[in-house]
């Protein structure tokens, strides 16, 4: 048989229906844990969110502490698919052409992280976490190294189509930028600051930073 005439196997139900189940454990547990923190986000307060018993937990996640770093790993890769479908959205309607300096592009391709205040604050019960437990904190590093290199190439490939230069280093910047949204964010989730207010004051603050890490022309 040729390879033009092999077909992929069906994906079995139960194989579906566990993936799904997983799933929606796993969004059940972004809410309660962003609500209410990991010390507080009980496992029969997870299972009552996503409608399932403690069984279809432990038959998909060995321990809480496994699904927290699992749904950081999917907030890490939700967070680079995101700026990558950004970034060409930006491309294809032609945001990168020519070579006048526009800053704001990166600002631009940056925009959808962070916009949601459950992420915001996810992410930092993410970070508080890290820091009590090294295991957790060595695999929650590797996850963000994947980012961090995500947003230093796509720097690079603005900076090189746009004819910038930086002060510093993209990842550097990159770091810098990262550090001011987090920033941002979280005193915007404090301020309760709906949608639109966010972005202004996110656009605002991370212009005046892009401009500094930027050589003048």
């Amino acid at each position: 048989m040729s390879d033009s005439q092999v077909e992929e196997a069906p994906v079995a139900p139960k194989t579906r229906s566990r993936a799904a189940t997983r799933a929606k454990l796993l969004e059940a547990a972004s809410e309660v844990f962003a609500e209410v923190g990991l010390g507080e986000a009980s496992v029969e307060r997870i299972c009552e969110r996503a409608g399932f018993t403690r069984g279809a937990f432990y038959s998909n996640f060995s321990s809480k502490d496994e699904m927290f770093l699992e749904l950081a790993g999917d907030v890490a890769r939700d967070r680079v698919a995101g700026v990558r479908a950004r970034m060409a959205d930006i491309v294809a309607t032609g945001g990168l052409d020519g070579v006048a300096e526009d800053p704001s592009i990166i600002i631009r391709v940056l925009d959808v992280i962070g916009d949601d205040p459950l992420s915001t604050l996810l992410a930092y019960e993410i970070s508080i976490r890290a820091m009590r437990d090294p295991e957790f904190a060595a695999a929650y590093r590797e996850q963000e190294q994947q980012i961090d290199d995500e947003i230093v190439q796509l720097i690079d490939e603005i900076v090189a189509t746009k004819q910038l230069r930086l002060r510093v280093s993209s990842r550097e910047a990159a770091r810098i930028i990262l550090a001011v949204w987090a920033d941002v964010s979280a005193r915007a989730a404090v301020s309760g600051l709906g949608p639109e207010q966010m972005a202004e004051q996110r656009t605002r603050e991370l212009s005046r930073v892009v401009a500094l890490v930027l050589e003048p022309a």
